[in-house]
């Protein structure tokens, strides 16, 4: 079996866009992948367009290490989010076409299933006016949905500092959350990478009477040394990694012990594989494995592979029931991510068990916008152009 084609798809919402890929083969199997973009669609597709002929085309899709390791260093420059992205998208695809090929689940394939179902976190729920009534109700509706666990960015568009005021409301709206979802869901709280460490380690104080469950990106990714030094003094636990995209970038956050919930992204970070081999890394020094996902019904049903056999997995990440849940209808399959009590069932059907619904997808086209997450209310999940 070879690849012979490459067609990437993209379904475009206010916020995000997000980019499927088709890889055909000469034996009839499709297999499809996704990844979110959020303001470098263009750059994505211009990598999958140089890429294919390059790398991808005339491929084996069962000898995955072996495209994977030529994509990421026949370039010579190193592997970012634009490159790991387009490696992702091509790796996950080709997972799905192995499982298609042996009838098999993409879990199997990477180890089996270590558990019965995968707990999920839900984001994107607070698209309401930054006060802590409304914050109040719209994490209620959370957990009427049956969701045990909830993540909120509540510092609006703050970066470094904050004026006292500020400060104040954003204590406010977690303490709102607490109330409204009582003490036994697990509240996340998210910082964007927004704070200097003074400000990080402040906050991190002021937020522990409402007990969340981890602060997340307190400082800037690009230091870890400073990730470091805030970890050494608080006594939440620390995820990050979303914005690290190599085994070699985690090895050194590792090193320095400055995280306790590792949130590699799939799907920038080169896919399936290399994540599996990035949670082992993380579970030799006892740190738990949450990936990072704001992506479709292909992204998450690929991360839920991953979790499935992965043994220092925690909590699975999930947009798609509170903002933009139309997106839903992308895709279908018995392997289709749905959360039900607080949990998604372990992925049916072989290869990532989901399709992608084409016209659909082409009803939606990708759109140009820009998000940004330091602009006064990035919360309602609205693009600017």
């Amino acid at each position: 079996m070879i690849i012979t084609d490459l067609t990437p798809l993209v379904l475009g919402t206010p916020w995000r866009n997000l980019v499927f890929l088709k890889l055909e083969t000469d034996e009839g199997l499709v297999g499809v992948s996704e990844a979110r973009s959020v303001n470098r669609t263009e750059a994505v597709l211009a990598y999958l367009a140089a890429a294919k002929g390059k790398y991808v085309l005339g491929s084996d899709p069962m000898e995955i290490e072996k495209l994977v390791h030529r994509m990421f260093v026949g370039d010579f420059a190193r592997v970012a989010d634009i490159a790991g992205m387009g490696i992702a998208l091509v790796e996950i695809a080709c997972w799905d076409l192995v499982g298609k090929a042996l009838d098999q689940p993409v879990y199997r394939l990477l180890g089996g299933a270590v558990r019965d179902r995968i707990k999920a976190y839900a984001n994107g729920w607070y698209t309401v006016e930054r006060t802590p009534q409304e914050f109040h109700v719209a994490a209620r509706r959370v957990v009427d949905r049956g969701y045990l666990a909830l993540k909120l960015d509540p510092f609006g568009a703050g970066f470094y500092e904050l004026e006292p005021k500020q400060k104040r409301l954003a204590i406010s709206l977690v303490e709102a959350v607490r109330d409204a979802v009582g003490p036994d869901v697990e509240i996340l709280v998210e910082m964007h990478g927004r704070f200097s460490p003074a400000t990080a380690i402040e906050m991190a104080h002021e937020l522990k009477p409402f007990r969340p469950a981890w602060v997340e990106e307190p400082v800037p990714p690009d230091n870890a040394e400073m990730l470091a030094k805030v970890a050494a003094k608080i006594d939440i636990p620390v995820a990050t990694g979303e914005r690290v995209h190599t085994r070699y970038e985690v090895k050194h956050l590792l090193e320095l012990g400055c995280v306790d919930i590792l949130q590699t992204d799939i799907t920038q970070s080169c896919g399936l594989l290399e994540g599996k081999k990035i949670a082992a890394m993380a579970d030799a020094q006892y740190v738990t494995f949450a990936p990072h996902n704001v992506g479709g019904p292909l992204s998450t049903a690929a991360c839920l592979h991953l979790a499935a056999c992965t043994t220092n997995f925690t909590i699975q990440e999930h947009f798609n029931d509170f903002v933009d849940s139309w997106v839903k209808e992308a895709a279908s399959g018995p392997g289709y991510p749905e959360v039900k009590d607080g949990y998604f069932p372990i992925p049916g059907g072989p290869g990532l068990g989901v399709g992608l619904n084409e016209d659909f997808i082409r009803e939606h086209p990708m759109k140009e916008l820009h998000f940004d997450l330091f602009a006064e209310d990035w919360h309602r999940r609205i693009g600017r152009p």
